[in-house]
């Protein structure tokens, strides 16, 4: 057995989620790997295969008996040597393997520095690096798809070809510019902007694209708000499927706000549900009710709850003028079971429903996605955050100025480039080691 320790600085971490549990996995990621493997566990482990063996204290004592995976480097999830011991799930034991892995020379990971070490060695870009992070934070099963679609590189090759199409013009149009007296095969300038049209047309589509992507990864904050006693708490319970607010006959019963995901199509939905809007010298209940105007202005989509046995009041007009414009409203009739009348067509912005009986509930599902601006695009949907957004967007004005220059090509050029900068953030290359040090710091540790 080799004496001392690897001497490059070696990367150690639980990779698996804190608790107990059948498995626990410590990974590690560095240079002679293959050593520590010896030194730990008696044996060099075949790479790619799983290997039966015990892990050994200093003083050769067992700390636990398990299987061992070696990836050589440059063929690994990070590029380098990586090495995973699969011991037993107990937080106690994985602890003192991790500290066994540290006194042979290993330090803790930083959050998401096994991600980050792929990146920085080619294995990944960087909107699969973040992806990594969106399928493990992934709330529905249409997020989790979409995640994977990003982290097999569908959102990067998109952004790949935007680029190259645009350093194909760039090249035309600029080496024409920096070589006037050559004959140079430069597009007439009908061909320019067609081509440039082309290219415009394709990011809007990976635009839309992205925009499905980030509703799916972020989900709609809708808020419940009304007078006391409308039926908010049994509407959040009808659309959660299950008893998640306290209802009763009596006016305030929620003094505080009741928050619920839901799922709608694959779309993650916070509910909120707040404390009735009205008048109070309750100190408990207008706590509350401050709550819900915070809610209120958190929120992207407000659900105006109204008795259908009352209408719509001065109560309500008073709550609307309130609202700030930047709201979207949806005013919902509740208790449409208690009529015992044909009510008059509904407002545009209306919506009716039982609460009690589930009546309309389909349609209001239907009108909340409408509202999160959920446009099903198939198997093209990409997890995309709002940094891809900001790039996609600063991509399309730069294009759009492009196209408005026209033939004044040295401004034509310019525009072109900022366009390709912008785009090339999304995937690395034009990227500050600041943006870089705050994406990766928001993964698990062992990620």
């Amino acid at each position: 057995m080799p004496a001392g320790k690897p001497t490059a600085e070696l990367i150690a971490a639980i990779a698996t989620a804190p608790g107990r549990g059948g498995i626990g996995v410590v990974r590690l990621s560095g240079a002679k790997l293959a050593g520590l493997a010896e030194i730990l566990c008696g044996v060099v482990p075949v790479p790619r295969h799983a290997t039966l063996v015990g892990f050994y204290a200093a003083d050769r004592s067992l700390i636990d008996r398990g299987l061992t995976l070696f990836f050589p480097g440059p063929n690994s999830f990070t590029g380098e040597d990586v090495l995973e011991l699969h011991g037993h799930g107990g937080n106690t034991v994985l602890q003192l393997l991790l500290q066994r892995c540290v006194e042979l020379g290993a330090r803790i990971a930083e959050p998401g520095e096994f991600t980050k070490r792929a990146f920085l060695n080619d294995k990944i870009d960087l909107a699969q690096a973040e992806s990594v992070a969106d399928l493990i934070d992934a709330s529905t099963a249409e997020a989790a798809r979409s995640a994977v679609r990003s982290l097999t590189g569908e959102f990067s090759s998109e952004i790949e070809t935007l680029v190259e199409a645009l350093i194909e013009l760039r090249m035309l149009v600029e080496a024409a510019l920096d070589f006037p007296e050559d004959e140079i095969d430069f597009p007439a300038g009908a061909d320019a902007l067609a081509r440039l049209d082309t290219i415009r047309a394709r990011l809007r589509r990976v635009l839309a694209q992205a925009n499905q992507g980030a509703l799916l990864r972020e989900g709609l904050q809708v808020v419940l708000i009304g007078q006391p006693n409308v039926g908010k708490s049994s509407l959040l319970n009808r659309l959660a499927g299950e008893e998640v607010a306290i209802v009763t006959p009596v006016p305030g019963t929620t003094r505080d706000s009741v928050r619920q995901q839901i799922e709608i199509n694959g779309i993650p939905l916070h509910i909120i549900d707040t404390a009735g809007l009205r008048e109070t010298n309750d100190e408990v209940e207008r706590v509350g009710i401050d709550r819900t105007w915070m809610a209120v202005h958190k929120s992207s989509v407000a659900l105006l709850v109204v008795d259908l046995t009352r209408g719509v009041g001065q109560a309500e007009r008073v709550i609307l003028e309130q609202l700030p414009a930047f709201l979207q409203v949806l005013t919902v009739g509740n208790k449409m079971d208690l009529l015992d009348y044909e009510p008059a067509p509904a407002a545009a912005n209306e919506i009716r429903v039982s609460a009690k009986t589930g009546q309309g509930m389909d349609a209001l599902r239907s009108r909340l996605l409408e509202a999160a601006g959920w446009r099903p695009l198939g198997e093209g949907v990409f997890m995309a955050r709002q940094r891809h957004l900001e790039a996609l967007e600063s991509a399309q004005s730069h294009l759009l100025s492009a196209a408005r220059e026209g033939a004044r090509w040295e401004l034509f050029a310019e525009e072109l480039r900022l366009a390709q900068a912008a785009l090339s953030t999304i995937t690395g290359e034009y990227t500050s080691d600041d943006l870089l040090g705050d994406i990766f710091s928001r993964f698990c540790i062992g990620k």
